[in-house]
């Protein structure tokens, strides 16, 4: 372990925790090829070199990996937590420690401390932000218009921020450039479905030991996400049902098998409900008061403001802790138990791990390349929302399967003649 620098500065659980982080990080790296090959190509090109990087992430095994690839590339880093309950704390004391980042996590935190955090970043005047939730560039543009001339840009990897992001640029606010990562093909076909469903599953039965199987399993909202956690939970031998507002995707969730209807019958007769679209109170409090003895209620978007704590709190009074990240709501006039976990809060990250790192392989290869990007093409984007170039997702898809030892057809000349051509028919 290196020793930590007196000029550091860090504000963690715990440095004599970094042995164990420090193992577990080296662990997922063994499942993240992808993004070990992008790190060895920027140690050696240095594409970040000179820039201050602030990142707002989960603070996991994953998401150190990613920073290891910023550091490589020349970056100053400085990590915050992007959720008080999804830091891994052994991870932000291996990140001090070992790899001299300064780390401002705490599994935890209260809203205060994370809100401190935020701004503690921002004193360091980065050049770049990598966002999850968009509350970094939302602090810059309220109070810190000042440092607006130093961004290079920032990259955002969830459907909240990415909402978030462009409100701001229909509201004309947003005044650089912004990488929507989360729109990326090798992002949200992955880790939305397969890393958020098999997480979510993952948080659920560590927090409470419950048996899926012949319960009724409400899933509120089916983007990627709800599409990952209705396959998972069905798989698990839960009757599933859907609650969506968007009619394709209501038709999409029927043609998948799953039962849909609204909120309101939904919450009469379901045993487990996750919330999953990006919106607030979409557990409310008329839902509370019908659901059924003893319902779990939980969350896996990214703001735990998707289920209405605040109206439960006022037909109930405080709740009881009656497990880890497991809290129990008594309503008043029913006598009805409603079980929360993890405070409303991301459930896969609250009571479990967060994605796997094979799937956050590709998401922070997303996060590295972007940045990259970012400061490649300095001046030339327009302030506002981008994609990252198709050609940048098609690199980590064939990086992904040629870690996997597959390969694929290629077209021929002939092939892509026919393709692009208009003259050649039937």
């Amino acid at each position: 372990m290196s020793a930590v620098s007196e000029s550091q500065k860090f504000d963690i659980t715990d440095i004599n925790l970094a042995q164990k982080g420090h193992a577990r990080i080296e662990w997922a790296e063994r499942e993240m090829p992808v993004l070990r090959l992008i790190r060895e190509r920027f140690a050696v090109e240095k594409p970040l070199d000179g820039v201050r990087l602030v990142a707002c992430a989960h603070v996991t095994t994953e998401t150190a990996n990613l920073v290891r690839a910023l550091q490589a590339a020349g970056a100053e880093t400085v990590l915050i937590a992007s959720n008080p309950l999804s830091t891994q704390d052994d991870v932000a004391a291996s990140l001090v420690a070992d790899y001299g980042v300064s780390v401002y996590a705490i599994k935890g935190e209260s809203t205060d401390t994370y809100n401190r955090h935020v701004r503690t970043a921002l004193d360091s005047k980065p050049n770049l932000i990598i966002d999850d939730g968009s509350d970094v560039v939302a602090t810059v543009l309220k109070e810190r218009q000042h440092q607006i001339a130093d961004l290079i840009g920032s990259t955002e990897e969830t459907t909240t921020g990415i909402v978030r992001l462009r409100a701001m640029e229909s509201a004309g606010v947003l005044k650089f450039p912004a990488i929507a990562v989360n729109d990326a093909q090798t992002k949200h076909f992955f880790d939305n479905r397969y890393g958020t469903g098999q997480s979510t599953i993952d948080g659920i039965i560590r927090a409470t030991n419950i048996l899926l199987a012949g319960r009724n399993f409400v899933v509120v909202g089916y983007g990627w996400c709800g599409k990952g956690i209705a396959l998972r939970a069905r798989g698990m031998g839960a009757n599933v049902i859907v609650a969506e507002i968007d009619p394709v995707k209501a038709i999409e969730a029927v043609m998948d098998g799953f039962r849909v209807m609204q909120m309101n019958e939904a919450a009469k007769i379901g045993d487990v409900f996750v919330t999953v679209t990006g919106n607030r109170h979409v557990i409310d409090s008329q839902h509370f008061a019908a659901m059924k003895d003893s319902a779990i209620v939980c969350n896996s978007g990214h703001f735990d403001l998707e289920i209405n704590l605040d109206s439960l709190r006022e037909i109930s009074g405080e709740p009881l802790n009656v497990r880890p990240f497991v809290q129990e709501y008594k309503v008043k006039d029913t006598g009805s138990r409603i079980i929360v976990l993890g405070e409303g809060r991301l459930i896969n990250l609250a009571a479990a791990e967060g994605h796997p790192a094979s799937v956050m392989d590709m998401s922070f290869a997303n996060q590295a390349l972007s940045a990259e990007y970012l400061v490649k093409n300095k001046g030339k984007l327009t302030a506002g929302v981008h994609l990252l170039p198709k050609e940048v997702d098609q690199e980590i898809a064939h990086l992904k399967l040629h870690s996997l030892g597959i390969q694929i057809d290629r077209l021929t000349a002939e092939q892509i003649e026919y393709m692009t051509s208009w003259e050649t028919g039937t």
